[in-house]
């Protein structure tokens, strides 16, 4: 499992985390794409916004390995801003290829390109 090196564990002052330490032993935590829906709490909102934010700046819109980030993270983006690369795709692999959609990134999340930061963090939805 590739360890991407200086990208953020969690979000600053939250449990809301963004890599993993080590590999499942009992397997690869599959990846699933997550509903979000129009009433999630602000500080999920925020976490959404922060991870995005960190996959841009790591990656910007370069394909990138699974490797060690969060599953349950990836999975609130996971068919909308962050898309895969592989086809057939395997959402059960460390190895997996996935790139960040900068156009959906920039039209659910527009805070994050408008300079000011993650200000409201845009609707997520």
């Amino acid at each position: 499992m590739m360890k991407h090196r200086g990208f953020p564990g969690r979000l600053p002052g939250t449990d809301f985390q963004f890599t993993i330490r080590r590999g499942n032993p009992r397997g690869v935590t599959r990846l699933v794409a997550r509903p979000r829906h129009a009433d999630r709490r602000p500080a999920d909102r925020r976490a959404d916004a922060a991870f995005l934010a960190a996959l841009i700046e790591h990656f910007g819109d370069q394909p990138f390995e699974r490797g060690n980030l969060d599953a349950g993270r990836l999975g609130w983006l996971l068919g909308r801003e962050v898309v895969p690369v592989d086809d057939p795709f395997d959402p059960e692999s460390y190895e997996a290829l996935l790139r960040v959609d900068l156009d959906r990134a920039r039209a659910s999340f527009p805070a994050l390109f408008d300079g000011d930061g993650f200000g409201d963090a845009g609707d997520g939805r």
